[in-house]
């Protein structure tokens, strides 16, 4: 355990910040021990992977854990393919290695920064694909105890960028392992996006993560030369009445009706017609080719994004009438 260790390099946004305690856990056993420990010092407990959707504040109290549990193995039997992946392996490296081995569901998740552990608890999706189509359990500890669980996904409550563990389990359990199911039969999902276009008519699981690699690095800054934390605001999800009158005065508005009745709109969209793409305000701004991602400039704080993002919230809600939802959690 080290005191007042720096985080700045552990967060995508690159924000500065100092942990009071920190550990980096390389078992569950070790794990366990820490939980206890912090139960028993009464120490608040901050959960860390790779920090790719996280805004950290300047200085986080108690103790932070890092778990490097970053093991991962292939179960196959009768053609049934479960992958068990730690929640310390890399997501994309975890993806692309899959692709290559000729298996199919999570191809199009390529490329999105962060742990495999941090993947259930935003539901990451990209490109018509969101990983609970393809979980199947969540292993995981409770804070009070220690105590190992298994969680099938079907109890996960997954929604749009949601979960049970930003919700009734946030600060709860902590995550060690996903079981995902795969398969080895060709099933590509090329119907989001121009994906089609990047690929042939009949290509493989690698060709297809590749096409979304391209297309990402098209439109997105890579965090290690921009501070960045992907899309920082959700695709707002309003009323079909909401959304017929958002059409009738703005036709070209990006829509995909949902099965609950309501419409997903494109957030980037809507920042981009407010004029904002590029804009920038002291350390923070709007990315010049991708509305949805703000980027930090380097010198600045917590405090002045969510300030920053605020604005940027605020004139989209003053023009469409529209909310936007932060995507990025804020620890601590």
């Amino acid at each position: 355990m080290q005191s007042h260790h720096d985080l700045s390099r552990f967060n995508t946004l690159g924000l500065p910040c100092v942990a009071e305690r920190f550990a980096a856990p390389t078992s569950v056993e070790a794990l366990q021990e820490l939980l206890w420990m912090a139960g028993k010092q009464e120490w608040p407990l901050t959960v860390l992977g790779e920090g790719s959707n996280l805004i950290l504040p300047e200085w986080l109290k108690g103790l932070v854990v890092r778990p490097i549990l970053d093991e991962w193995r292939l179960e196959e039997s009768k053609g049934r393919v479960l992958v068990h992946a730690g929640a310390g392996v890399n997501w994309h490296t975890l993806v692309m290695e899959l692709a290559r081995r000729g298996l199919w569901g999570i191809e199009n998740l390529a490329l999105i920064p962060g742990s495999c552990g941090a993947a259930p608890i935003q539901n990451i999706g990209a490109y018509g694909v969101e990983l609970c189509e393809t979980l199947e359990a969540v292993h995981l500890l409770h804070v009070e105890d220690g105590r190992e669980a298994v969680l099938p996904s079907r109890a996960c409550a997954f929604g749009y960028r949601d979960s049970v563990f930003k919700r009734e389990l946030d600060g709860r359990v902590v995550i060690t392992r996903l079981v995902m199911r795969l398969s080895r039969i060709s099933r590509p999902r090329l119907d989001y996006g121009d994906l089609a276009t990047h690929v042939d008519a009949h290509p493989t699981a690698l060709q297809v993560a590749e096409a979304v690699c391209t297309i990402r690095r098209a439109k997105l800054p890579d965090p290690a030369l921009l501070g960045n934390a992907g899309s920082f605001f959700k695709n707002p999800l309003v009323s079909l009445e909401a959304a017929e009158r958002l059409l009738r005065d703005y036709p070209q508005l990006p829509h995909f009706p949902q099965p609950d009745g309501r419409v997903k709109l494109a957030a980037g969209w809507l920042i981009d017609r407010c004029g904002l793409k590029g804009w920038r305000q002291g350390h923070f701004g709007v990315h010049e080719r991708q509305a949805l991602v703000l980027v930090h400039f380097g010198g600045g704080s917590a405090a002045e994004l969510l300030a920053f993002a605020e604005s940027v919230a605020g004139q989209v809600a003053e023009r469409f009438g529209v909310d936007l939802e932060r995507e990025p959690r804020l620890a601590g």
